[in-house]
């Protein structure tokens, strides 16, 4: 059985508009019983925000259909840094988020065991102080994703990207990332559908992050091209997609068991 593994922002909707097509194609998936998991590295709110947001659009789903590169995370944490406590760079949702998981989030004068660098739309110069000094005093540096920029319905956001960039120049430590392009994400999705890894189709818009963990990762995937890639910089890069599609509207199903 084949699983998709679908990311959102650029694939399924823009900002609050669904893209043409998408909720059909979600439609003929529920019908076919083809398990999904919308897959998506925007850490800025939680799985529950997103579900509603696909709810307001027409999509037939639930929070379980959500994994967020912030549920990811939370599930690395606690599988391979067990009880160890977190300073969040998070906004405050994502926050109480990642605390009703069972983490225990700590102020940066505690000493945390971890700085976690969400995408955090609340942050200033006192988190991003607090952050280094905890980082130069031995915290881990744990991202959820690796975006430079966030998609929106008007063009493009600063994301966490810089940010990574900005703490490891000035802190000359590593950053541990969780989300897209790390097969992580692709491996909890097919955890979740119960598929093989292998068996799951990454469909996405982006080179950088959903084609490259489906190359690196050995799964085949589908570029659409309703989002950040178009023909020119698909023919400019060295990653090659299995399909590439105007959009979700365009897979047939059919050509993919």
């Amino acid at each position: 059985m084949i699983g998709f593994a679908l990311d959102m922002d650029g694939t399924v909707y823009h900002g609050e508009r669904p893209i043409p097509g998408a909720r059909e194609f979600i439609n003929r998936l529920v019908d076919a019983k083809v398990p999904f998991r919308f897959v998506t590295n925007n850490s800025s709110h939680t799985r529950g925000f997103y579900a509603d947001r696909l709810k307001r659009m027409g999509f037939n789903v639930t929070s379980e259909d959500v994994l967020t590169s912030t549920i990811a995370t939370i599930r690395f944490i606690k599988t391979n840094r067990p009880g160890k406590t977190v300073f969040a760079l998070a906004t405050p949702d994502v926050c109480e988020e990642i605390r009703s998981s069972g983490i225990t989030l700590v102020a940066p004068d505690e000493k945390p065991d971890i700085v976690l660098l969400a995408f955090d739309t609340t942050i200033d110069y006192r988190k991003i102080n607090d952050a280094y000094q905890c980082v130069i005093g031995g915290s881990e540096l744990i991202a959820t994703h690796p975006d430079d920029v966030c998609p929106t319905e008007y063009g493009y956001d600063v994301d966490i990207g810089p940010f990574i960039r900005l703490f490891e120049s000035l802190t000359k430590v590593p950053v541990t990332v969780v989300g897209k392009p790390n097969r992580l994400m692709l491996d909890m999705a097919a955890l979740e559908m119960g598929v093989p890894a292998d068996d799951v189709i990454m469909v996405g818009d982006r080179l950088s992050t959903d084609m490259r963990m489906a190359v690196d990762a050995g799964t085949r995937s589908i570029l659409v091209l309703s989002g950040e890639t178009d023909r020119a910089l698909l023919d400019s890069s060295d990653i090659r997609p299995t399909y590439v599609k105007g959009s979700v509207a365009e897979i047939d199903l059919s050509e993919l068991r």
